[in-house]
């Protein structure tokens, strides 16, 4: 077991990046499929559902599979010789989009619950369409749309581990080929399921901090 502390570190580090990458890539694009459902054009309205139906209909370890699998197919295709797509490359890819079809959805629903008045006194201002988006309702959605989206982020710390299926040496890769190799999975599951719930713990906390930050004010009524 000591001699995989070493491997517990690497996997911890690329579990970080792979969820910093694809949370901070998931959130742009999740907020751009929020901001085109809300287009006028009922074709870009009408493939932004699709895309957020499917991704949310399908598994996550599935998306998975076929960015890898199928990237490595497409690039194979293309290039006329085998090209195996890179396993990090295919995990943030797979997750970003997964992300980005749920935050989407998180975003939607904040940015209809944003008072109609508003944009329409920004329009009688004379703001541009994108000034009302990003400086009178995309301010005003955020607290509405924070508890939910900090718990899509901590959902999001779980799926990582999906990800060394395709052979990321992640914190789950390590523990399982650990478990393989020593022939005791307890304490290597023990230990990856310490990293894990310390993570998440770590990233509760913290996320209530942010949610107290920008929490709506109550009205007394």
């Amino acid at each position: 077991m000591h001699g995989f502390i070493d491997q517990f570190v690497i996997g911890l580090k690329n579990t970080l990046l792979v969820f910093f990458l694809s949370c901070m890539l998931g959130t742009i694009l999740g907020l751009l499929i929020a901001i085109l459902r809300n287009s006028p054009r009922t074709s870009i309205a009408a493939c932004m559902r699709a895309y957020t139906g499917v991704i949310r209909g399908v598994p996550e370890l599935l998306i998975i599979l076929l960015m890898y699998f199928g990237g490595t197919a497409l690039l194979s295709a293309a290039v006329g010789r085998y090209i195996e797509i890179n396993a990090f490359a295919a995990g943030v890819t797979a997750l970003t989009v997964v992300f980005s079809g749920y935050a989407a959805e998180i975003f939607r629903g904040a940015i209809n619950a944003v008072a109609p008045g508003q944009r329409e006194a920004a329009i009688a201002l004379g703001l541009s369409r994108w000034q009302i988006w990003f400086l009178i309702i995309i301010p005003q959605m955020i607290p509405i749309a924070l508890p939910a989206f900090c718990n899509l982020c901590i959902s999001l710390i779980k799926d990582t581990s999906l990800i060394s299926v395709v052979g990321l040496t992640d914190v789950m890769r390590v523990a399982y080929i650990g478990a393989g190799s020593l022939r005791t999975p307890l304490p290597f599951y023990l230990a990856a399921s310490a990293i894990y719930l310390t993570l998440t713990s770590l990233s509760l906390l913290s996320f209530r901090l942010v949610e107290r930050r920008y929490a709506l004010p109550l009205v007394k009524g």
